[in-house]
């Protein structure tokens, strides 16, 4: 059966600043070779700064390393 449109929610995914990616939504986690990762919760938090002990979650490892980027994309090149 298939779901009604009106229900289903966008996943949305929002870089914070000095920070990690939260995902938002009915999403689903693969490694690379197609297995699924259990997220453990319908939001996460994924690393963008490459320290974090729990990858791909952030674990906060971005404040002690000084990770610094913005919300924003980066300007053309």
């Amino acid at each position: 059966m298939a779901e009604d449109p009106a229900t289903v929610t966008a996943v949305t995914v929002t870089p914070c600043e000095d920070g990690p990616l939260l995902v938002r939504g009915p999403f689903a986690l693969m490694t690379q070779d197609g297995r699924r990762i259990d997220p453990g919760r319908a939001t996460v938090a994924l690393c963008r700064c490459g320290r974090s002990s729990t990858k791909p979650f952030c674990d906060g490892s971005h404040k002690a390393a000084g990770f610094r980027a913005t919300s924003e994309p980066d300007p053309p090149g």
